[in-house]
């Protein structure tokens, strides 16, 4: 064997107060999160989701009681940023959920793209993310908002700064 060691992966415990940070930063500390109502529906690493409910304050189309497409697009924006933090996460699987939110507090987004695919109508939307690739400095991720009856509403693809 060489001299090289694996790092064990944190302890049920750990990952249980990783997953809780994670949706304490995701669902209130995050105080933009808080007010457009988004919250933590899944941290399935392959593909975590926030979801939101349909309020007035977040129509753009008020004749036909559409979405806000700057809506559309920070809630896109927020589930990238929720799955690179996932991934991270999963990457550095020995480390505490301290060592992790000093990580989350280094992400940020390089660039994005949204494409407005059908209008924004539904009562409840979930947003999803997944991380393309996950580099040493950049993560690539795309990202989907559907309605409750499953139609998507929009995509975007982003890359966030990790370093």
């Amino acid at each position: 064997m060489t001299g090289s060691s694996v790092l064990p992966d944190r302890s049920a415990a750990e990952q249980a107060r990783v997953e809780g940070l994670l949706r304490e930063i995701f669902d209130q500390r995050i105080r933009f999160n808080h007010w457009l109502g988004l919250r933590v529906h899944s941290l399935a690493p392959a593909a975590p989701q926030l979801a939101f409910d349909m309020r007035d304050e977040l129509i753009g189309n008020f004749v036909q009681g559409r979405l806000h497409g700057g809506m559309i697009a920070a809630t896109l924006d927020t589930v990238g940023g929720l799955a690179v933090a996932v991934a991270v996460a999963e990457k550095h699987k020995s480390e505490t959920a301290e060592q992790i939110g000093h990580r989350f507090n280094r992400v940020g987004t390089i660039d994005m793209r949204v494409d407005y695919l059908r209008p924004g109508i539904g009562r409840g939307f979930v947003a999803t993310g997944r991380v393309i690739r996950l580099g040493g400095r950049i993560a690539s991720v795309q990202m989907m908002l559907e309605n409750e009856g499953g139609e998507t509403i929009a995509t975007g693809t982003a890359a966030y700064v990790i370093t």
